[in-house]
């Protein structure tokens, strides 16, 4: 049971390997991994159709996916539900033993395949797991990965953008804020020019009348 998981990574470059699995019951594999180790694997769960007479997916498919490190108290370093297909990916921490479990679970209400009623029942389980180091991901991955990265760079890009345009706002604010500042200091100078002359005209013309009432007084 140890050497499972490598055949299965064998198997998955030729054709599909599938073991059926009865519903709510968890189907556990054990395997050594040396540390840094990138496990993916690709599952899909089928149930049996009567009136079709294949095995197929449905929508009440669903797959418990739990990886247990057993070397390290049983921690637990996945823990995920997908549907009739999907995907798991984890990596070793660290060297050891770890237990891959699978649990489905159906809302058909069909029984487990163990039945005499119903030789066809339970869960068909079809893996394709690879284990290695990060080029062991599939052409599909890697071309989601690329688009992140691309994506990745062009919100830099974007931001980069941004950012220039906030320098160039904030100079033109500081632009603008001198000029203004200018301009303020230039309206308050004329203003104080227009009190002095103002009031040195008041203070000729009092002194004009002044001079001219004393001049009434002694003539």
């Amino acid at each position: 049971m140890r050497s499972f998981l490598p055949l299965l990574s064998l198997a998955s470059m030729a054709q599909a390997l599938y073991f059926f699995v009865d519903v709510t019951t968890p189907k556990c594999f054990f395997e050594e991994l040396p540390k840094d180790t990138l496990v993916v694997g690709h599952y899909t769960a089928e149930e049996w159709n009567d009136h079709r007479h294949a095995w197929e997916k449905h929508d009440g498919l669903s797959i418990y996916i739990s990886v247990d490190e057993i070397f390290d108290n049983d921690h637990r370093v996945v823990s995920q539900r997908g549907g009739a297909a999907g995907k798991f990916t984890f990596t070793a921490a660290e060297s050891g033993d770890h237990k891959v479990c699978f649990t489905p679970s159906s809302n058909s209400g069909r029984s487990n395949w163990l039945s005499v009623s119903s030789p066809n029942g339970g869960i068909r389980l079809s893996l394709d797991i690879a284990i290695g180091e990060t080029s062991a991901l599939e052409g599909g991955d890697k071309d989601k990965i690329q688009d992140l990265a691309t994506r990745v760079r062009d919100l830099n890009a974007r931001l980069n953008d941004i950012r220039r345009e906030q320098v160039f706002q904030r100079e033109r604010e500081a632009e603008f804020r001198d000029q203004s500042e200018s301009t303020n200091a230039r309206v308050i100078r004329w203003i104080l020019i227009q009190l002095v002359v103002l009031g040195v005209t008041c203070a000729w013309q009092l002194s004009h009348l002044r001079s001219f009432f004393i001049k009434q007084k002694l003539t």
